[in-house]
């Protein structure tokens, strides 16, 4: 091997094309093969997510369906099977406050939270919350625990 036969592996490498824009004679002049007119022939041209070329684009053509309520809370679930967890693995003991559950990366600092009632609870746990479901609250009473709304 010498430096005279070293080539680009196959397959690394792809052919330039024509080069666009220098002269008549290079068959690409002129135009530079974008045609006449038209956005697309123009520097700076992008083209807008869902344009359909003038056509009424998708989005504008389906119907709205529904309602959003603009007053609408969103809750972060966390279920009573995901609190045992936790007390199982010693990441508990016996109260669970907000500082808490934003310490073990449950909820974010700002969301609201709100106990449900999926699983089974057998730790009597102190557990500050938003809101509770009626099975989530009646559990972790009937458990011995305390269920506080902030």
């Amino acid at each position: 091997m010498s430096l005279e036969n070293l080539t680009p592996a196959p397959g690394s490498t792809k052919a330039a094309g024509k080069r666009l824009g220098r002269g008549q004679a290079s068959g690409k002049g002129g135009t530079a093969a974008r045609g006449h007119k038209g956005a697309k022939s123009r520097s700076g041209y992008s083209k807008k997510i869902g344009f359909e070329g003038g056509q009424m684009p998708l989005q504008r053509r389906v119907p709205k369906y529904g309602f959003k309520n603009i007053n609408r809370k969103e809750y972060t679930a966390i279920n009573l099977d995901t609190l045992q967890g936790l007390f199982d693995d010693k990441k508990i003991k016996k109260d669970l406050d907000l500082d808490t559950i934003i310490a073990l990366r449950l909820a974010h600092k700002d969301a609201l939270v709100k106990i449900l009632g999926r699983g089974k609870i057998e730790a009597a746990l102190k557990v500050s919350a938003h809101k509770f479901s009626a099975s989530a609250k009646a559990a972790i009473e009937a458990a011995g625990g305390e269920a506080i709304t902030v």
